[in-house]
C-alpha cells in the first residue's frame, strides 16, 4: 500500500523518480505485471524498494527477514543488493502471487539467495527462534497483516542481531493513524503499535514519510 510518498504531490515525486530512481529493468518488469493486479497498491513503491536496498548494503546484511512477500518486489531489491552468499528467508500465506515472485526472482538469477516459506508467518518465525537462530539475522522486514505487527516485531528483534535494523512498513496508513476516533482496526492497530515502538528502549527509531510510512528500528547494542 502506498505508492508514492505520502503528501507529495504528482509532479514534485515524478521529479524525485526522474533524478533519483535506478530501477533494474527486471524490477520494472515486476512492477509492471503487479499494476495489473487488483490489489496492486500492496506493492511497495520503486524509491523504497531503492531506498532498502540502499539499506541492506550500508549495512554489510548478508541474512534476512521478510514478512510478507506478495509478488516479490521488495525481496527482489533486497536480493539484488545481497552479497553472493547472502540469504532471504521469506515468509508469506499465498501460493499464487509468490509464484509471480519466483518467476521473476528465477529470472533475476537470485533464486537461490531467497528461502520462500509457505506458512503463517508467525509459525516460520516460532520455528527459527526455536532453531537457535537469534541475534543471527541483520535485517527484517515486516509488511503483512496489520492486526499482527506487535507479534511479528517481537519475534524479528529475537531474530536479528544487536546493531541489525527492522523496517516496518504502512506506518502512516495513508495519514489515517493521524484520525483522532478511527474505526477502523487496522488503523487503530496501527496507531497502538506506533505508540508502543515509540516507547520501546530496545531500539532506536526513525519513522519516514517515504510511500505510506516506514519505520527503521535498530537494536541497541548492549
Amino acid at each position: 500500500m502506498g505508492k508514492t510518498i505520502l503528501g507529495l504531490d504528482s509532479q514534485l515525486y515524478q521529479y524525485l523518480l526522474s533524478v533519483s530512481l535506478r530501477e533494474p529493468e527486471v524490477l520494472v518488469k515486476l512492477r509492471q505485471e503487479t499494476d495489473k493486479l487488483p490489489m496492486n497498491r500492496m506493492q511497495i513503491s520503486p524509491d523504497q524498494g531503492q531506498f532498502m536496498s540502499l539499506l541492506v548494503q550500508l549495512m554489510g546484511a548478508k541474512k534476512t527477514l521478510e514478512i510478507g512477500v506478495f509478488t516479490g518486489y521488495s525481496s527482489l531489491a533486497v536480493a539484488l543488493a545481497l552479497p553472493p552468499d547472502g540469504k532471504i528467508i521469506a515468509c508469506d500465506v499465498d501460493e499464487k502471487t509468490t509464484a509471480i515472485a519466483r518467476k521473476y526472482w528465477q529470472e533475476a538469477e537470485v533464486s537461490h539467495k531467497i528461502d520462500l516459506r509457505i506458512a503463517p508467518a508467525l509459525e516460520t518465525l516460532d520455528k527459527l527462534i526455536a532453531a537457535g537462530e537469534a541475534n543471527s539475522f541483520d535485517f527484517a522486514f515486516i509488511d503483512a497483516d496489520k492486526r499482527n505487527y506487535p507479534n511479528y516485531y517481537e519475534r524479528c528483534l529475537q531474530l536479528i542481531r544487536p546493531g541489525g535494523a527492522i523496517a516496518i512498513d504502512n506506518v502512516l496508513w495513508s495519514g489515517s493513524v493521524a484520525d483522532r476516533n478511527p474505526t477502523d482496526k487496522r488503523t487503530i492497530a496501527l496507531q497502538q503499535f506506533n505508540q508502543q515502538l515509540h516507547q520501546d528502549k530496545r531500539v532506536k527509531i526513525s519513522m519516514l514519510p517515504i510511500a505510506d510510512g516506514l519505520t527503521l528500528a535498530m537494536k541497541q547494542v548492549n
